[in-house]
């Protein structure tokens, strides 16, 4: 149920259990963030989207376009996903990022937080040594993996065909939806 900082392909996240909701509290806490402000799920790979989710053909078709990497695509949540980390909504974001650290975390661990490792209303973290007060201190743990690239993930719901978030790839997000639609 405690925290941990990790890195991933795009910037470091702030992680916790995603099906537990007091962990997912402690995200909030430490963030500073509306709890009306959904969180994204990591987990590490498409068939352990799938077993948290209820993915239609085109969410399907889009995890496997583009996860693992630095997109994050919204579905249908399953019903072992909480209200805590939803926002009470019946859809969650999914992230599996292309970071070896990041996916040998989520293979121990299972579905965890994935949301940056700032406080809310700050510039994302590209580097453990630019972790705020607040997260270190909430944060058990840090993982090092160096300095990261920087641009968050683009975040697209494919069964509404809408880009939530441009970042990377989005480009190529949407020349997939265009392709599909």
């Amino acid at each position: 149920g405690r925290l941990v900082v990790y890195p991933t392909e795009t910037v470091y996240g702030l992680g916790a259990d995603a099906l537990d909701p007091a962990a997912i509290d402690r995200v909030f806490e430490a963030k500073g963030r509306s709890r009306d402000d959904p969180l994204s799920m990591g987990v590490s790979s498409v068939s352990a989207a799938l077993s948290h989710t209820r993915a239609g053909d085109t969410a399907r078709a889009c995890m496997s376009a583009f996860l693992p990497g630095p997109v994050t695509v919204i579905c249908r949540r399953g019903p072992d996903v909480p209200d805590a980390l939803t926002g009470g909504r019946d859809r969650v974001g999914v992230r599996i990022p292309d970071h070896d650290l990041a996916l040998d975390l989520l293979a121990r661990t299972g579905p965890i937080t994935a949301t940056s490792a700032n406080r809310s209303g700050t510039g994302s973290v590209t580097h453990p040594d630019d972790i705020g007060p607040e997260i270190r201190r909430a944060a058990a743990a840090v993982l090092d993996g160096g300095a990261t690239p920087g641009t968050e993930s683009t975040v697209v719901d494919p069964e509404r065909g809408e880009i939530h978030r441009r970042g990377a790839m989005a480009d190529a997000v949407e020349a997939w939806l265009a392709e599909r639609g």
